[in-house]
Formats: C-alpha cells, sequence, structure tokens
C-alpha cells in the first residue's frame, strides 16, 4: 500500500520561479531552493544562515548530463556567496538545512558524501567535484543521518531535481522498441523523456542527412563516455535521459527522426498512438524522418 506524503511549499516572494522553501510537515529538514540570479534575495532568509549540504546545478553546452557539485557548510550563505564568485556552471542552488538546528558539521560531511555517492550511482547528473571523504558515525547517528537523506531525497525531487532517483526498468509491456539496420534499442517514456536503457545499439555512422544537431549529439555521448563504439555499432554504457523521444530514436538511427513514430511498444504501437492518440489506431503525422 503506497503511503501519501505532504509537502509544504512556500514562495517567499510568490514568484513561483524565484525562492522556494519546501519540507516535508511531520519533519525537520528544509529545503531551499533558489535561482542564482536570485542569491541575494535568498541570503534575506535566516535558514541558509544554518549548518548544511547545498547543490548547485546547472547545463553545460560540452556535457550531455546537466552538472552536479554537492557541498557542505557550517554556515550556507557564506560557502554559496563564494561558490557564486569561484563556480561558472551553476544556476540553480538548493540548501538543506535542519529547522531544528540540530545539523553539525559532522552530520552534514556525512550527509555530503552520502549524497554525492548516491547522485553518483543514479547517473542522472555529472558530478564535478572531487570525492568528499566520509567521517566515521556511531551506528545511532547514521540511522539518523540516512533518515534524514529519505527527506532530502524526496525534498530535491519535488523541486524539480531528482537527483537521486534511479532508473528502473519497467515491465515488458511497458518497454519501448527503436530499430533500424544494425540498431537495436529498448527504452521508456517517463516523466523525465525518453530512457534509453544501456546497452542498446545505436548504427555506427550517420546518414548524409543527418546534419550537425545529430553528429554533434552522437560526439557528445561518445566524448562523455555513455557510447562506445563496439565492433559495427555504439553501444549505451549507462541508461541515459533524452528530454525528446525524437532525439534519442535519432541518437540510435543515426538520422533525423520523429521519436513518436520510431519508438515502438512490443503489440506494434507508435508511442504516439499510445501517449498521444489514446491507444487508437489513427496513424500519426511523420515529421522530419529520414527515411534513409
Amino acid at each position: 500500500m503506497t503511503i501519501g506524503t505532504t509537502i509544504q511549499v512556500f514562495l517567499p516572494d510568490g514568484n513561483p520561479r524565484s525562492l522556494k522553501i519546501a519540507e516535508i510537515t511531520s519533519r525537520t529538514v528544509q529545503a531551499v531552493l533558489f535561482p542564482r540570479a536570485k542569491i541575494e534575495d535568498a541570503a534575506k532568509r535566516g535558514e541558509l544562515k544554518n549548518v548544511g549540504v547545498y547543490f548547485l546545478i546547472g547545463a553545460s553546452d560540452e556535457d550531455s548530463k546537466p552538472m552536479l557539485y554537492v557541498g557542505e557548510a557550517e554556515e550556507c550563505l557564506a560557502r554559496l556567496r563564494q561558490q557564486n564568485k569561484q563556480k561558472d556552471f551553476w544556476s540553480v542552488g538548493i540548501a538543506v538545512v535542519s529547522r531544528t538546528q540540530h545539523f553539525t558539521k559532522t552530520h552534514v560531511k556525512y550527509l555530503e558524501s552520502y549524497c554525492y555517492e548516491e547522485a553518483q550511482k543514479a547517473g542522472r547528473y555529472k558530478l564535478n567535484q572531487t570525492v568528499p571523504t566520509r567521517p566515521f558515525v556511531s551506528e545511532p547517528m547514521e540511522a539518523d543521518l540516512l533518515d534524514n537523506f529519505d527527506t532530502i531525497k524526496i525534498l530535491v525531487a519535488t523541486l524539480g531535481y531528482p537527483i537521486f532517483d534511479h532508473i528502473k526498468k519497467p515491465h515488458k509491456k511497458d518497454v519501448l522498441y527503436c530499430e533500424g539496420k544494425s540498431a537495436k534499442a529498448e527504452g521508456e517514456y517517463t516523466e523525465d523523456g525518453l530512457v534509453v536503457f544501456e546497452g542498446s545499439v545505436c548504427n555506427l555512422h550517420e546518414t548524409q542527412s543527418a546534419g550537425p544537431y545529430v553528429k554533434n549529439w552522437r560526439d557528445q555521448l561518445v566524448k562523455d563516455g555513455v557510447l562506445i563504439q563496439s565492433g559495427d555499432v555504439l553501444k549505451f554504457t549507462q541508461d541515459h535521459i533524452f528530454s525528446s523521444p525524437s532525439t534519442a530514436a535519432a541518437v540510435v538511427l543515426a538520422r533525423r527522426a520523429n521519436g513518436w513514430t520510431e519508438w515502438k511498444y512490443k503489440d506494434g504501437k507508435t508511442l504516439d498512438q499510445v501517449k498521444r492518440q489514446g491507444g487508437n489506431k489513427a496513424p500519426s503525422t511523420t515529421i522530419d524522418v529520414d527515411d534513409e
């Protein structure tokens, strides 16, 4: 039986794209999200003057995944102002503190290390730092901190950043397939986008009409180690999330593609038919597809 969770998100200035303070109403951990451009507005909040763990998040034109930095501080505000001067990549910060000021330096150093490890396992973000050291803590303290981590995991995902959510393969009936020439890929359409699963195979060479968009995406995935050459194909070394089904299909097929019609379920229905046409058999319009 699934148990619901009540989460309160407070908007201090009433702007849903500005500061957000999230908490599970029955717990003491708070997460404060702020756009980098609003760091001085966030500085007016007392929450950031506490001991805490923080996350810096940003996109990069040179990486196929968003970037993440995990840190800790005895006073989050002072450290975040320092990071604002020193690190260029981030656009959003999230600081996690205790409403009861329960966290100590040892607590947040443990959480920093554990959060880093779990974020790396989840594989959704590229970690932009050295590996944090983990201090020794007693068994009872560790149990409390792991409980705190569960709250952190829920709060940051609620704020739009599923840093610690692992990608799980669905039931066989929900698996999508994209095939053509040597390409044979499996994936799932999720709330995050189209996930292509580890072990999926892509065509090795782009068609002449693929265009720079397709080539640049594939080159970047090779550079990041997400794709490696295996004989006469490219293979996914890990699960990878694409925001667009068409980008995922284009990478797999090495040509321009409409992912809504290229990705199909086991029964032959397209992603378009199931997710946009309500399962009807009416044909969907194909756009920007290279049939070579």
